[in-house]
């Protein structure tokens, strides 16, 4: 899974297949460069080497999966779809910098909704509950509830 701008700036990977750094930057380049070569009204599905590459664009950002040639890609358009959405839900109408600066929100965001490139939760509500409950566990281990904690406050 890919997001990146249209300039070709990556914003998020995740990878669900261990390839070497190398690898990764090659396929990560050329990846990139096809879907954004594409003109706007070509279908978003297209095979690529050994797999099929779904992608769709939301205001400034692709979000790109690779799955297997027998993979259903309509099921994946609608899984980026839910991750969008949830993105939306969470940040209140997403944008760019809303990934660039909280990446960690976004990580935990897929990997609530994917468990090793598979689904795992179909529930958005489900999901930003999960995420919910994250955010009230790090709002409890601040600094200075260390330190109250500790008796140094």
């Amino acid at each position: 899974m890919l997001l990146f701008s249209r300039q070709g700036k990556l914003r998020l990977q995740k990878w669900y297949e261990p390839y070497p750094e190398k690898q990764r930057r090659k396929i990560t380049r050329d990846l990139i460069n096809t879907v954004l070569a594409r003109k706007p009204k070509m279908c978003s599905f297209l095979e690529w080497r050994d797999h099929k590459i779904v992608y769709k664009r939301y205001a400034s950002l692709y979000f790109c999966a690779a799955i297997e040639p027998d993979d259903n890609e309509l099921i994946t358009l609608e899984i980026i779809h839910r991750y969008v959405e949830l993105l939306d839900k969470y940040f209140g109408s997403v944008c760019e910098l809303d990934i660039i600066f909280n990446f960690e929100k976004a990580y935990y965001m897929l990997d609530e909704l994917l468990i090793a490139g598979e689904i795992q939760e179909t529930s958005k509500k489900n999901v930003l509950k999960a995420i919910a409950a994250q955010d009230m566990l790090q709002e409890d281990e601040t600094p200075q509830g260390f330190f109250e904690d500790s008796g140094l406050g």
